[in-house]
């Protein structure tokens, strides 16, 4: 039977009994179509997965009797940021589920000086909230129990500003860079800057170099934002982490 995962912004505690968030609930009850009885584990991004059974399976609700609470051991040695320049439609959801299931620690969506989707505070609240979820559901399917954490929509500039730390400052440059097998990394952290679908802007990449970002080279192709990212952490977790 397959394992249902799934999370909950709850305290959680073995041998205690909990009902379910209305949104957990349907989509258990209503989605997965579980009934009494059936093994659950839940989790809360505090690093443990919950294992229990629902009770008291309604319409739309549910309870769960947790049994008891294993520490979950499947987060990368290596702390990894990407800083993405906000991608068109389904492709910034595509990024941050691929980058969560890759062990992503932090994803920084960017506007840029040649970003196309420009979200006003409206939007970026909505996409924000959207974007959380997609990245709890990548936890759910994979089997993190540490949701990554996204922060909300800023400039490139404005992030730049706030760096403090010693991670590998990376970033996807049009010059000839470095591959990850001859990087040397002086802590177990990187930062990731990807540009938008039309490339870093000149002003981008003063500030980007400015601010001690090297250039990395993912290979002699031109690869999609999209897939530029990706590749990227792939990389340095197959080199760095723990693929």
């Amino acid at each position: 039977m397959r394992r249902i995962r799934l999370h909950v912004d709850l305290p959680l505690q073995a041998h205690t009994r909990i009902a379910l968030p209305d949104s957990a609930a349907e989509h258990a009850v209503r989605v997965l179509r579980m009934r009494d009885g059936d093994p659950v584990t839940l989790f809360n991004g505090d690093g443990h997965d919950y294992e229990g059974a629902l009770e008291n399976v309604g319409k739309r609700n549910a309870d769960v009797a947790l049994h008891e609470a294993t520490p979950v051991a499947n987060e990368s040695p290596l702390t990894l940021t990407l800083a993405q320049a906000i991608a068109r439609g389904e492709k910034m959801d595509w990024i941050v589920q691929k980058a969560t299931e890759l062990g992503v620690t932090r994803i920084v969506p960017l506007h840029t000086e040649r970003s196309e989707v420009r979200l006003d505070e409206r939007r970026a609240e909505k996409r924000l909230a959207h974007w959380q979820a997609v990245a709890i559901s990548a936890c759910e399917q994979s089997g993190r129990a540490r949701v990554p954490l996204i922060e909300p929509a800023q400039s490139l500039t404005t992030w730049l500003g706030a760096l403090q730390g010693d991670a590998a400052r990376l970033a996807l440059l049009p010059e000839q860079g470095k591959r990850t097998r001859d990087l040397t990394l002086t802590a177990s952290a990187a930062l990731l800057a990807v540009g938008p679908e039309g490339g870093w802007g000149e002003r981008d990449l003063d500030a980007l170099r400015g601010a001690g970002f090297q250039a990395l080279q993912l290979g002699p192709r031109v690869l999609r934002t999209e897939t530029a990212g990706l590749t990227g952490l792939a990389a340095l977790q197959t080199q760095f982490g723990d693929l």
